[in-house]
C-alpha cells in the first residue's frame, strides 16, 4: 500500500481524512488486509510517524520511502523491494479511493491466481488503473524518479492485462472539492 505523499493538491494529509468514521489510511489497508496477502507493507513518507500511527493495531510493516517527494515511482519501488522474495504477485492499493471495497480487492486477487503470468487492474473512467496486481517481475524495472508510477507500466503492458470494472474507483480524493466523496 502506498501512503507516502504529502497530498499539496488537498493542502491536508488525505492519509488521515475520516471516511465512515475511519482514516482513509486505516481502512484502505485493513481492506488490502482482508485479500490474505503473504506478506504486506505500507510505505510512508511525509509524516511517517503521525500516519504510522493510525495503522499501529493492523498487522502490515511500516516501510519510511526516503525519496518520497519524487513521487509514486519511489514509493512504489521501496515497497516492492521490501516485498518477503515469496511474493509473485503485488497488490497495489492507495488510501484516497473512498469507492473501494473490499469484494474487488478479492475479484482483483482471485482474477490473478487463475493467470498469475497476467495482470489485472481496475478499469474506471475509461482507463485502467489502482487497484491492480501486477507478477512482481513487471515491477522490477520501474523508475523510482518516475512520478507516473505504474500509469506507464499497465499501458506498455495492456495486452497482458485483465480488468475488472469498478465506476467507483473514479471518485478520488485530491483537492478540496473531492472531500463531498467522504462521509
Amino acid at each position: 500500500m502506498l501512503a507516502a505523499g504529502a497530498s499539496t493538491r488537498l493542502g491536508q494529509p488525505k492519509q488521515l481524512l475520516l471516511h465512515h468514521g475511519e482514516t482513509l489510511v486505516h481502512r484502505a489497508a485493513r481492506l488490502a488486509l482482508e485479500t490474505a496477502p503473504s506478506d504486506a507493507v505500507i510505505v510512508f513518507g511525509f509524516d511517517a510517524d503521525v500516519m504510522a500511527s493510525r495503522i499501529a493495531d493492523l498487522s502490515i510493516r511500516r516501510i519510511d520511502c526516503a525519496d518520497w517527494q519524487l513521487g509514486l515511482g519511489a514509493s512504489l519501488r521501496a515497497g516492492v523491494d521490501a516485498l518477503s522474495q515469496v511474493c509473485t504477485g503485488v497488490l497495489v492499493v492507495l488510501c484516497d479511493q473512498p469507492g473501494l471495497e473490499v469484494s474487488h480487492l478479492l475479484s482483483l486477487r482471485d482474477a490473478w491466481l487463475r493467470a498469475p503470468g497476467r495482470g489485472v487492474a481496475s478499469h474506471y473512467a475509461g482507463r485502467f488503473g489502482v487497484p491492480a496486481l501486477l507478477p512482481r517481475e513487471w515491477l522490477q524495472a520501474l523508475d523510482a524518479y518516475s512520478d507516473r508510477g505504474m500509469r506507464d507500466l499497465l499501458g506498455q503492458r495492456a495486452e497482458h492485462m485483465d480488468l475488472i470494472a469498478n465506476p467507483a474507483l473514479a471518485f478520488d480524493v485530491d483537492r478540496l472539492e473531492d472531500l463531498h466523496h467522504l462521509s
